[in-house]
């Protein structure tokens, strides 16, 4: 049986100088995740892993067990004699990385050493502005390079309304729009999806990522039709790392109901704002009611939409809040309110006060 070159699934120099550092262990790239099992991809073929009691115990976060994409060391190359076990993880290159679903201050990582993140939002109902922001904030911070794709252009009246409002918010990333219905619907991705390099696809429930993926493989994965409320149906049900026919590696993923920031580059996705706020007259502008505020004249102007300032003092004061319990949340939330008669002294008198009532 002939071996695997790990090159062509993105295994770069950088990984192999870092796997020389643990003897006796062997490389592979995680495939896909299951409840307490990985299915990672050796040079000898692929096999189910899970993590040793070393890396659990020693796992500070949830964002330190392996996800998709992720690099790891094991103790075989195959389970004939037993389960594998992944001992480390190999440093990340980029990672897209959310606050988990119905947790305060838990990371997840969707996906890991990705090249490219396609954010999918397609043209019909599921069309939403916001929802973009956050999705580039969180790209923009991730390493990788991000790109819009709008997809299910043929259930739109008005395609070229609709990617003009997506471009005045997708500053510096590439647009691109799509249809499944089209033998070429998909032709604009190919470009980016070169041999050895990784893509996740990211995105809502039924906005057609697995349709994409589907026509760029070649292969049928599970997907569904359009629901009577026309949303797809969401199939997808773990992540997984493919590889295309030309070499190339994706991610699907699963929709993400929620997406609360944990990690966000605000310069980038509201980059706008932020040279709007370079003429402001005061270093300190909140940008709400202050004297010679270049952020609120341009509103005014109709040069920049209001909601999309709000947009961004919303993603700002979430990710201001990055890696805080709940009472430093509270607590910066107050002295964000009493800046102007005290700050974080009044706010902790404040909550002193409250709990004592409360007991």
């Amino acid at each position: 049986m002939s071996k695997i070159n790990l090159q062509t699934l993105g295994f770069t120099d950088k990984f192999a100088a870092e796997a020389t550092l643990y003897s006796n262990l062997f490389a592979g790239r995680v495939t896909a995740q299951y409840k307490e099992f990985y299915r990672v991809m050796t040079e000898a073929g692929e096999l189910l892993a899970e993590v040793s009691g070393k890396l659990r115990f020693n796992a500070a976060a949830l964002s330190a067990f392996p996800a998709v994409g992720d690099f790891v060391m094991l103790d075989r190359t195959d389970n004939t004699e037993g389960q594998a076990i992944i001992h480390h993880v190999l440093g990340r290159k980029s990672a897209f990385i959310r606050k988990a679903a119905g947790t305060a201050n838990v990371e997840q990582v969707v996906a890991s050493n990705i090249d490219t993140v396609f954010i999918c939002m397609s043209l019909n109902s599921d069309f939403n502005l916001r929802r973009l922001e956050r999705y580039l904030a969180i790209a923009w911070s991730s390493g990788a390079l991000p790109v819009v794709v709008l997809t299910k252009a043929d259930l739109c009246d008005d395609v070229a309304a609709k990617t003009a409002a997506a471009e005045s918010v997708a500053i510096g990333a590439e647009i691109l729009v799509t249809s499944s219905l089209a033998e070429d619907g998909h032709s604009q991705i190919l470009p980016y999806l070169r041999s050895g390099s990784t893509a996740a696809f990211i995105g809502s429930s039924g906005v057609g990522k697995s349709t994409l993926i589907n026509r760029l493989a070649g292969t049928e994965f599970s997907t569904n039709g359009l629901r009577n409320d026309d949303k797809g149906r969401h199939t997808t049900t773990r992540r997984e790392l493919i590889t295309l026919t030309n070499g190339a590696l994706v991610i699907d993923t699963p929709g993400m109901r929620e997406l609360g920031l944990e990690t966000a580059d605000l310069s980038k996705s509201f980059a706008d704002i932020d040279e709007l706020a370079q003429q402001c007259r005061f270093r300190d502008c909140s940008h709400t009611h202050e004297a010679g505020c270049a952020v609120q004249k341009a509103i005014t102007d109709g040069i920049l939409a209001a909601d999309r300032l709000s947009s961004y003092q919303k993603l700002q004061k979430e990710a201001s809040y990055e890696g805080l319990d709940y009472k430093q949340i509270e607590e910066a939330k107050l002295n964000s309110m009493f800046k102007d008669i005290g700050g974080m002294k009044n706010a902790r008198r404040f909550l002193h006060a409250k709990d004592k009532r409360r007991r």
